[in-house]
């Protein structure tokens, strides 16, 4: 007989408001059974928003067959051929990694991250929780998109977590915060809405752009420059206002460099 573990429902406080904000983005995943018992695991902790980007097989029976139930999360998946896409409208991006990688991120524990999307989606911000494919993990290029990487600490002689046991540690650590804040207020609201990845994308665009008009790298890597320019602004977490004051520097910074190259008249 299989038994499910479960907690009585009844001593459950309702979810916060915050967790419609919070999605969780499968990346690349090679097994649609994995699919499902993602969907499962973020379902038992009260979450219904799934993303996958570029699935091998999806929708596939072995999905609906491992979600044990949860019905409602794969009716809701949405799917997109791309991170970018599926993140675009975000303004907190946590790539969970089981190793370090050559980009430098800031690195979180489950725990920390959970507070930290939890205060993210309380200020009206879009979350997502990113998860690579099963065997080769987050890309870097995936984890440059990611403000933050998050780390679970697992045993360092068998660190062997599948698909959806990292979904569900990261899935619990977000209800038990949720729970433990219950009785407070929500986190103070922002006066101004944070810029969003499509928005953080451009303005990124932008910078690049203008270090290459003002000739600013002058024999320095403009990729390693960008790399720490964009930890620094992904850091902060930029509000469209400021998102625009900086881009009005960009385009001052490009005019007045057009207007130093323009040949002076004999």
């Amino acid at each position: 007989m299989n038994e499910s573990l479960h907690a009585d429902s009844t001593t459950q406080p309702p979810p916060l408001a915050a967790t419609p904000r919070i999605r969780f983005v499968l990346v690349r995943t090679s097994h649609p059974g994995n699919i499902g018992a993602a969907a499962r695991a973020i379902r038992t902790m009260g979450f219904t928003r799934l993303h996958l980007v570029a699935p091998y097989r999806f929708p596939h029976p072995d999905a609906t067959a491992m979600a044990a139930g949860a019905d409602d999360v794969l009716a809701g998946v949405v799917v997109t051929d791309s991170l970018v896409e599926a993140v675009a409208d975000c303004t907190l991006v946590l790539g969970c990694t089981a190793r370090q990688r050559a980009v430098p991120l800031e690195e979180l524990a489950p725990r920390a991250a959970a507070a930290r999307a939890l205060d993210a989606a309380a200020n009206s911000a879009e979350v997502a929780i990113v998860f690579g494919n099963e065997r080769t993990g987050l890309e870097n290029a995936e984890l440059m998109i990611c403000h933050a990487a998050v780390h679970i600490p697992s045993a360092a002689d068998f660190p062997s977590l599948n698909l959806a046991q990292a979904v569900q540690v990261l899935a619990y650590e977000l209800r038990l915060t949720q729970l433990e804040r219950a009785p407070r207020e929500a986190a103070q609201d922002k006066s101004e809405p944070l810029a969003n990845n499509a928005e953080l994308e451009h303005f990124f665009g932008h910078l690049e752009q203008m270090l290459d008009d003002i000739d600013f790298h002058k024999g320095r890597s403009p990729r390693t420059i960008m790399q720490r320019l964009r930890r620094l602004f992904l850091r902060n977490q930029l509000e469209q206002r400021e998102v625009r004051i900086l881009r009005g520097i960009f385009d001052d910074a490009q005019r007045m460099s057009r207007l130093a190259k323009v040949p002076k008249a004999p």
